[in-house]
């Protein structure tokens, strides 16, 4: 936890920081619709940034320039600091100074003419069907527990939700018969992602079953349940994931938003147009779904390679 003098003078307005701070997560949580997690990435880049400016001895927001920002650029450098970290970190502090600069707590906007690092082209991670398979049939449905979990992973891999959408399911946001799971995703927009016959038939043997046996004397509506049958945190379905997937011997690091790859990959594998797949996505813009194409093309690429007879020239005799 980064130290914080409990006072700042921020601006021209003396504030107390911890108040400002849970001030701007309302801001962003109610009127942004951010995800608990990501306002709790951006508190903590915020808090980074004012422990940066408390040790270089910057008593004031207001007095934060482009020289400033390029030695904290340096001192993010010197911690050997990823450039994805670096960029998400910047603009956490671009929301951060649009927010004072809309509450009148301070003018400047000292990463207006900053750029952040290019960041190195990733394709997104996703496993093979037989890694699949062996995940969602990791665990055994012997339990509450395993019941449940088999209908998470079954559900991630069916609907590809994001972890924070799955978390927030309730009773009512699932129909059966029609295999509908109803979604609010990011900026609050609804939508709704399909399901199969194993998903279906893993979340009806949980609800029916596990379910009930989890669940405390306080009812929820919160469709997956922790042990104490209080609703099961986005961390606990991460831990959850991430335990099945050393089960299954998948070597590389398997997340929920792995699975979420791994959906839109299939999907674009089997011959599902880009369009059909951005809705079930909830992704704003084609652009954040066009990335797939990619994976597909390389993936493509590889079994090209390695399959076709003349797919390299051969070695003279």
């Amino acid at each position: 936890m980064h130290s914080v003098r409990t006072c700042r003078q921020v601006g021209r307005i003396e504030t107390n920081v911890r108040e400002l701070l849970e001030k701007y997560a309302k801001h962003l949580e109610l009127e942004r619709s951010i995800s608990p997690l990501t306002v709790r990435n951006y508190l903590h880049d915020v808090r980074g940034f004012l422990d940066y400016l408390e040790e270089q001895k910057v008593g004031s927001l207001e007095k934060v320039d482009r020289r400033t920002m390029r030695g904290y650029l340096g001192w993010l450098h010197q911690r050997k600091y990823v450039r994805r970290s670096i960029t998400r970190k910047l603009s956490a502090l671009r929301s951060f100074y649009r927010y004072l600069a809309r509450e009148n707590l301070a003018r400047a906007q000292p990463l207006s003419s900053l750029s952040a690092p290019k960041l190195e082209k990733r394709l997104p991670a996703f496993l093979g069907l037989e890694e699949v398979w062996r995940l969602l049939e990791a665990p055994q449905c012997s339990s509450p527990l395993e019941s449940r979990d088999r209908a998470i992973l079954e559900t991630l891999y069916a609907a590809g939700l994001r972890v924070s959408e799955l978390a927030a399911l309730d009773l009512e946001d699932i129909s059966l018969d029609s295999r509908e799971i109803r979604v609010w995703g990011k900026g609050s927009r609804e939508r709704i992602a399909l399901i199969g016959g194993p998903a279906a038939s893993a979340l009806a043997d949980y609800m029916d079953r596990a379910r009930l046996k989890l669940m405390g004397k306080d009812e929820t509506n919160a469709l997956f349940l922790n042990r104490f049958g209080c609703r099961l945190s986005e961390r606990g379905i991460q831990n959850m994931v991430r335990k099945y997937a050393r089960k299954a011997g998948i070597d590389m690091r398997v997340f929920p938003h792995v699975m979420r790859h791994t959906f839109a990959t299939h999907l674009l594998d089997g011959g599902a147009d880009l369009r059909s797949v951005q809705d079930l996505l909830g992704h704003a813009r084609l652009s954040s779904t066009q990335v797939y194409t990619h994976v597909t093309r390389s993936q493509m690429r590889r079994n090209y390679l390695a399959a076709h007879p003349r797919s390299r020239e051969r070695k003279e005799q």
